[in-house]
C-alpha cells in the first residue's frame, strides 16, 4: 500500500472539496434555471390561454351585431406577475392578480332618500349602500336595485377617493339589477371589468369576490361555486338559475362583482342566507349572462323588454277555487285579455262576470281561462308567471297551456311588449 506523506493528504483533500464545490454550484445552478423556465414556460401558457379566451369576450361585449349594447371597455387579461412565482404559491398569486387588475374597477355606492318625520314633514336621510362594477368607461356601473332603491341622490365612490355624483340610467325589478351613470373627468380613463359566460361554470370553481362589506372598501373574499340554477324566492319575486357560494358576503357587497380566477365577471352578488344577517356560508349571485341582457336593455331603452301576453290575471288560491267552484286550486286565472292583443288574438278568453272577493278588494272577472303552465313550466302563483317570462322578449312564442271548462287546451300566443 503506498503512503503519503501529510502534505500531499492536505492537497489532495483541498482539490476533492474544490471540485465538490464547483460541481454542487453547477448543479444547483442548472436544475433553478429549469425551474425557472418551467415557471416562466407554465406562465406564457396561462396568459396565452387567458388572452385567447379574453379575445372572444371582448369581441362579445363590442359586436354590434349580437343583442348586447356596445360596451366599451379596456377589459385585459389576467398576467401572473413573474415577480411573484418565487415568493408565493400558485393561488396567491392568481388572489393577488386578479386583486391588483380588478378592484379599481368596483365602488362603493351610497345614496339619500326622503324620510318623513311624525308631522309628516319631508327630510333628507342616509339611504342604502352597496358595490357596483364599472363596465364601460363612459362611466356606467352595474348594481342591485336594492342598493339604489328610493334615492334621490346616488353617489359613487372610486378607489382614488374620489367621489361622484351619479344618475339612474333603468332598473329592473323581477332581477333586482340596476345601472347607474356618472361622467368621469376627460383625462381619467376608468378601469372597466369584463364579462365571462356563466353557462360554462362548474360547481368546485373558485371563486372571487371584491366589495364593500360593512363599509370596507373593496375587501377581497375567496370560496368556490356550491350549487348552480338556484331557484330562490325573494317577497313576491323567484330568481331562477342563482349562483351559489360560500365566499363571504355579507351587508355591503350587494351589487359587487363574483370573479373567475382570471379577474372576469361571473355573477354579481345579490343575498345571502343567514339567520344572523352575516355570510354564513350561503351567498347567491346573479349570473351573469343574466346581467348581460338586462343590463344591455336598461343601457339601451332604460327599461327590459321582455315578452307579455297583456293581460290581467288572478293567483288562484284553495280559498278562492271553493269561491267560484274551479276545477283546480292554483294556477292564474285570466280576468281580462287586452283587446286586439296577440293573446286575444289566438284565443285565450277572459271572464264575463264580474265579482268582488272581499269588501275591500278590486274587482275581477271570473268565467275565463285558467293558466297552468307556459312552454312546459307549471304556473301555480304570479310569480311563476313573471319568472317565465323573464327570458322572453316580444316577438317569441309561448305555448300556454289552459283549462277551459273541462277541456286542457294548448295556445300559441306571440308575445309582445308589455302595454
Amino acid at each position: 500500500m503506498k503512503l503519503y506523506s501529510r502534505t500531499q493528504v492536505v492537497i489532495i483533500s483541498v482539490i476533492c472539496v474544490v471540485i465538490a464545490v464547483f460541481a454542487t454550484y453547477f448543479f444547483i445552478n442548472n436544475f433553478s434555471n429549469s425551474k425557472n423556465d418551467n415557471i416562466e414556460q407554465s406562465t406564457s401558457s396561462i396568459n396565452e390561454n387567458v388572452e385567447d379566451e379574453n379575445s372572444n369576450i371582448l369581441s362579445t361585449e363590442t359586436n354590434p351585431e349580437n343583442d348586447y349594447y356596445a360596451f366599451q371597455t379596456n377589459f385585459k387579461q389576467t398576467r401572473y406577475s413573474s415577480d411573484l412565482d418565487e415568493t408565493y404559491t400558485q393561488d396567491e398569486i392568481q388572489n393577488i392578480s386578479v386583486y391588483e387588475k380588478c378592484s379599481d374597477a368596483v365602488v362603493n355606492i351610497s345614496t339619500k332618500v326622503i324620510s318623513y318625520s311624525w308631522f309628516y314633514e319631508p327630510y333628507p336621510t342616509d339611504g342604502g349602500s352597496g358595490s357596483g362594477s364599472i363596465i364601460d368607461k363612459r362611466g356606467y356601473v352595474v348594481t342591485n336595485r336594492h342598493v339604489i332603491k328610493d334615492a334621490y341622490k346616488i353617489y359613487i365612490s372610486l378607489s382614488d377617493g374620489t367621489q361622484y355624483e351619479g344618475t339612474l340610467v333603468g332598473e329592473d325589478e323581477q332581477t333586482d339589477l340596476a345601472v347607474v351613470k356618472f361622467t368621469p373627468p376627460e383625462n381619467i380613463e376608468l378601469t372597466t371589468i369584463g364579462f365571462s359566460d356563466s353557462n360554462k361554470l362548474r360547481v368546485g370553481q373558485k371563486v372571487i369576490a371584491i366589495g364593500n362589506p360593512f363599509g370596507f372598501d373593496r375587501t377581497m373574499t375567496t370560496g368556490i361555486i356550491s350549487s348552480l340554477g338556484r331557484p330562490i324566492q325573494s317577497n313576491d319575486t323567484i330568481f331562477r338559475d342563482m349562483i351559489q357560494t360560500d365566499t363571504a358576503i355579507n351587508p355591503g357587497n350587494s351589487g359587487g362583482p363574483l370573479f373567475d380566477t382570471q379577474g372576469r365577471m361571473i355573477g354579481i352578488n345579490t343575498m345571502i342566507y343567514s339567520t344572523s344577517g352575516s355570510s354564513a356560508g350561503v351567498g347567491f349571485a346573479i349570473p351573469v349572462n343574466t346581467a348581460k341582457r338586462i343590463v344591455s336593455d336598461l343601457m339601451k331603452y332604460g327599461k327590459v323588454k321582455r315578452g307579455s301576453m297583456n293581460i290581467s290575471a288572478i293567483q288562484i288560491n284553495s280559498t278562492l277555487s271553493r269561491y267560484i267552484d274551479l276545477p283546480v286550486k292554483e294556477g292564474l286565472l285570466v280576468s281580462q285579455v287586452e283587446k286586439n292583443s296577440n293573446a286575444a288574438k289566438a284565443g285565450l278568453k277572459g271572464g264575463t262576470e264580474a265579482v268582488r272577493f272581499t269588501r275591500n278588494s278590486q274587482i275581477f272577472y271570473i268565467g275565463g281561462d285558467i293558466i297552468t303552465a307556459i312552454n312546459g313550466t307549471p304556473v301555480s302563483s304570479s310569480s311563476d308567471y313573471n319568472s317565465v317570462l323573464e327570458n322572453t322578449k316580444p316577438g317569441d312564442t309561448a305555448i300556454v297551456s289552459i283549462i277551459r271548462g273541462s277541456e286542457r287546451i294548448d295556445l300559441k300566443i306571440i308575445l309582445e311588449e308589455k302595454k
